[in-house]
């Protein structure tokens, strides 16, 4: 798959393609279906079929301040968009002079001069254009008249759900990773590189773990204790974790914390590029008044993880 970040690098030579277009952050398994539709129909019409989604979230240049939880980043939503068979990511930074180009500009600049559309396909509920004002509907209008049709996917859910970024935040910030995972079609994931904690781990408990720190703006689950995956990309392993989320409350701690011991595993992470995958929630943050009920809790917390994963 070919990544390029502005619609001025698209390559040289790029004709004509099946394109979709959103954030598409989580890409969860709504937008899994938006996008599996454009890839199905670029085969069928034997053309590319090109994702376009934008960076920094629209919300942070709309309205500064609001910046939502990321539940991908960028280069996660790359590989996640290339496992559905995309042949091109277009990556679009987001500014205050890009939010202002009225529908029909957004539409004539990006889809018919640089991307050549054949056909587009969107959600049904995607808005497009200075303070959102173009529809499906406009979209159509101006495919007629631009040359090509345009295709509005109805959203996906489990009853009375709909599967949307929002809707997963909601999951991931109630610290219900199992929903979160099922609107996904896979765990959560945290990603960020191992640095020094205070090191109680080993020193004092007899678990040692690896501190992740993640980006700010990183969708973390809410504070409890899970069961989950730690993916070292560095060699292609993931390993049984369990995974701490909150301040440790026993050792008073202000700052939150997102850490993992890791099963089975006498080696150093230290300043490695990792993943959590949170794959269930196991109990919610304790303090103790000892040390000794909390390793006792800790070998329970390590055995519920075995059970959890199977491992």
């Amino acid at each position: 798959m070919k990544r390029w970040r502005g619609i001025e690098s698209t390559p040289a030579g790029w004709g004509r393609s099946v394109v979709t277009i959103g954030v598409f952050d989580g890409v969860h398994r709504g937008h899994q279906q938006i996008i599996g539709r454009a890839v199905a129909a670029a085969r069928e019409a034997d053309l590319p079929s090109v994702v376009v989604s934008f960076d920094p979230h629209p919300s942070e240049v709309v309205r500064p301040g609001s910046h939502p939880a990321i539940l991908t980043d960028l280069d996660r939503r790359g590989d996640l968009v290339a496992e559905l068979g995309v042949d091109g990511f277009c990556v679009l930074p987001f500014t205050r002079e890009f939010s202002q180009l009225p529908p029909e500009t957004f539409v004539h600049d990006l889809l018919v001069e640089r991307l050549h559309a054949a056909r587009v396909v969107v959600g049904e509920n995607f808005r497009f254009g200075h303070r959102a004002a173009g529809d499906t509907a406009l979209l159509s209008e101006l495919g007629t008249r631009f040359g090509f049709t345009t295709d509005a996917v109805s959203l996906a859910g489990a009853g009375s759900t709909v599967y949307s970024s929002t809707y997963v935040r909601s999951c991931v910030d109630a610290g219900d990773v199992e929903s979160a995972a099922e609107a996904l079609g896979r765990p959560h994931r945290v990603s960020g590189l191992v640095v020094r904690g205070a090191n109680r781990g080993g020193t004092q408990l007899g678990f040692p773990t690896a501190n992740l720190h993640h980006d700010p703006h990183a969708a973390v689950p809410a504070d409890a204790i899970y069961a989950g995956w730690l993916w070292r990309p560095m060699d292609q392993v993931r390993l049984p974790a369990a995974i701490s989320v909150g301040t440790n409350p026993t050792f008073s701690g202000s700052g939150r914390t997102v850490e993992a011991h890791v099963l089975d595993f006498d080696g150093d992470l230290y300043g490695e590029p990792i993943s959590l995958d949170f794959v269930t929630r196991l109990r919610e943050q304790r303090a103790y008044d000892a040390l000794p009920p909390l390793i006792a809790q800790i070998e329970a917390d390590v055995a519920d993880t075995r059970k959890a994963l199977g491992v």
